[in-house]
């Protein structure tokens, strides 16, 4: 059967018993792995992928994970004295942040710090760490007018850090308060500045 008002689309009917779409308890029971740790690091991911969509950023999210590297971001344009600058970044998400006044104390560990720190790469690469709720059911909330993500993402360069020895344990980064990440301060990431940071003009 058509519906006018959708073009002529059949009408979708809401799934669940008798027509009613359903609660928030019941399809959270056949949603394998709702608010695990695995589903709020793809959240953070995703995350990510809306900001770089506003800012009008290529994101091309990597296949393996086998350099510490998450996304890699590519500037439509000119940035500085280069064409086309790309960024690296490592995304984790937390909902159980440790807040300072100043900074964010995050725990990474050991591999993902030294993939991380250090000035001898070819391309600039960042930290990012997005604060989720405990509660995945306010992890998002959609209108007609907006679609609203919580909560924030932060950023963190470790260029001016050294790696550290073994590959074990984690180590504790500080991820400035200061540096809240949005489709403006995203842009500022390409700037020739980490890039002079990794020795790259």
């Amino acid at each position: 059967m058509t519906d006018s008002r959708t073009g002529g689309i059949p009408h979708q009917v809401p799934k669940g018993s008798y027509g009613v779409p359903l609660r928030a308890d019941e399809w959270e029971e056949f949603s394998p792995g709702f608010g695990d740790n695995s589903h709020r690091g793809h959240f953070g991911e995703q995350f990510i992928r809306m900001l770089a969509a506003a800012a009008n950023i290529d994101a091309a999210q990597r296949d393996r994970d086998r350099v510490g590297v998450d996304w890699q971001l590519g500037h439509p344009r000119r940035s500085g004295g280069r064409r086309y600058p790309v960024i690296e970044a490592q995304v984790k998400c937390t909902s159980s942040p440790e807040l300072h006044d100043d900074h964010i104390a995050f725990d990474l560990k050991t591999r993902y710090y030294n993939e991380l720190a250090g000035n001898d790469y070819d391309i600039p690469r960042f930290l990012f760490v997005v604060l989720a709720p405990a509660d995945p059911f306010s992890w998002s909330d959609a209108t007609p007018e907006r679609l609203l993500l919580r909560n924030a993402a932060y950023w963190a360069c470790l260029h001016d850090q050294k790696p550290v020895a073994g590959g074990t344990g984690t180590r504790r980064v500080h991820v400035p308060r200061g540096n809240l990440l949005t489709a403006d301060t995203l842009h500022d990431l390409f700037s020739p500045n980490f890039r002079a940071m990794v020795g790259v003009s």
